[in-house]
């Protein structure tokens, strides 16, 4: 029996990015000096100049930049620098050039504006830490990121992401030499309307580049809204290890969630409906708990191109091995746990598919190619066209009483045979896809059956973006 024992690190990560949260927005504003200006150069005269505990605000209206407002000083975690719009929404900046806050910038917030100046301008560069984008639309124009992040601790919450007809992306996290950015807290934001476009680089979340996916980063994505994103084959693209994406809702896009390079990753919580689902490549991830429905497929094991461990270059499709995929819920997908065939592919290695929950839709696993030392637990399988590549001992046959509640999802009825049917310790699965603590005994599924509230469910835009009630 396999036991997967891991600090419980989204916790203590929320932990950590609560405490900047409330440094960061609250203690120190009573005492501050706000300053209105009602021009670029005087707004730029007065980032010059900004003290520790200073709010900036810029006079409504729309501004056209000839270049970036540049951003070179700091603030403190009690009394952070503010620079807003005098009303969220309404103060806009087009043109050529956009915020950009250079090393070593500290504690920065950015918030309520309207971005339609270039894009690839909105950045926070190399040696910045704990600064803050929050309540601004975004919406720049011609190819490169909206926004670009490349130094540590810093937070992007209640943005809305909009309507994307270029390369680039919505956000494009990178680092600092070969190591990723770390402890980003990118939550609560709204992406929307990304047009297919032709050729790479068009992802709606791209965190990391090839580079940095050995380097770990303790990043938490969660409580985002993707919907009717195309942009490229790749919605989300994770090129980093040690990364958690929780609670996120992805609705009507075309593009896949990808775990692209990088080891470690934590996909939890998260619902898909009518996308391509998720795809993994890399090692050791642990995907549980998440909500797929009316997709195709619903998660796709990737058929590894290389082995990065034996020294493949870091841009391979690396081989997937010991990854988790527990306790997930997959319901009337067209095409369930699937593996797709790669000439000379090496398959994957000591996969474990348990105590999912997979109704209705193709084949409950379809797998094509090497799949070496694969470990079967628990299953529940009803109404699909056949177990495929399931083995007899790996899937009860039942209906597991799924019934749509008013949260637009399937959850467990009194009664299921899902109920308590899980019979093997995971000590890392704590969390249900409602956000409630599993206990013993686990149920098998996305959800565990409690009374307890549930802090998460399928997110709507009304939940997230620049006008969202937090």
């Amino acid at each position: 029996m396999r036991k997967v024992i891991q600090i419980n690190r989204q916790s203590v990560s929320r932990t950590v990015f609560l405490l900047a949260f409330f440094l960061l927005t609250g203690a120190g504003k009573a005492s501050a000096k706000t300053i209105l200006v009602k021009s670029l150069a005087a707004l730029q005269t007065a980032i010059n100049k900004a003290v520790p505990g200073d709010i900036i605000t810029l006079a409504n209206g729309v501004y056209t930049t000839t270049e970036n407002i540049s951003i070179r000083v700091s603030g403190t975690a009690s009394q952070p620098i503010t620079i807003t719009a005098e009303k969220a929404g309404v103060a806009e900046i087009n043109g050529a050039g956009g915020f950009k806050i250079e090393g070593p910038s500290s504690y920065i917030v950015i918030h309520g504006f309207t971005f339609t100046h270039a894009s690839e301008k909105a950045a926070m560069g190399a040696g910045t830490r704990f600064c803050r984008w929050t309540r601004n639309i975004f919406q720049t124009t011609g190819e490169g990121n909206y926004l670009t992040i490349q130094g540590s601790d810093h937070q992007v919450d209640y943005n809305t992401f909009q309507h994307k007809n270029a390369l680039g992306k919505f956000i494009g996290v990178r680092g600092e030499g070969s190591q990723i950015a770390e402890r980003l807290w990118i939550h609560h934001n709204y992406f929307l309307d990304f047009l297919p476009q032709k050729g790479n680089g068009a992802e709606a979340l791209q965190f990391g580049l090839s580079g940095y996916s050995l380097s770990s980063s303790h990043s938490l994505v969660e409580y985002n809204l993707f919907e009717k994103c195309a942009g490229e084959n790749e919605l989300i693209s994770v090129k980093a290890s040690f990364v958690t994406l929780r609670y996120n809702t992805i609705r009507d896009c075309k593009a896949q969630f990808t775990l692209r390079h990088g080891n470690h990753c934590e996909v939890y919580g998260n619902y898909f409906t009518r996308t391509p689902g998720l795809r993994i490549f890399g090692d050791d991830h642990i995907i549980h708990s998440n909500y797929f429905e009316n997709c195709k497929p619903a998660i796709n094991i990737g058929n590894g191109g290389a082995e990065v461990a034996d020294g493949a270059d870091l841009r391979s499709h690396d081989r997937p091995d010991r990854v988790l995929i527990v306790f997930n819920t997959l319901v009337n997908n067209e095409e369930n746990i699937t593996r797709t065939l790669r000439d000379k592919g090496l398959g994957s290695t000591s996969v474990t598919i348990a105590y999912n929950i997979i109704q209705g839709g193709g084949e409950a696993v379809s797998i094509k190619g090497p799949y070496t030392n694969p470990v079967w637990r628990g299953n529940i399988i009803f109404n699909t066209q056949g177990a495929g590549q399931l083995p007899d001992t790996a899937y009860t046959r039942v209906d597991p009483m799924l019934v749509k509640d008013a949260t637009g999802t399937f959850h467990l009825q009194k009664g299921s045979p899902a109920i308590g049917a899980a019979k093997s310790d995971y000590r890392g699965i704590t969390f249900d896809m409602d956000g409630q603590l599993r206990t013993q005994p686990l149920d098998t599924g996305a959800d565990q059956v409690s009374d307890k509230p549930g802090i998460a469910r399928m997110l709507q835009p009304a939940d997230v973006g620049h006008t969202a009630q937090p």
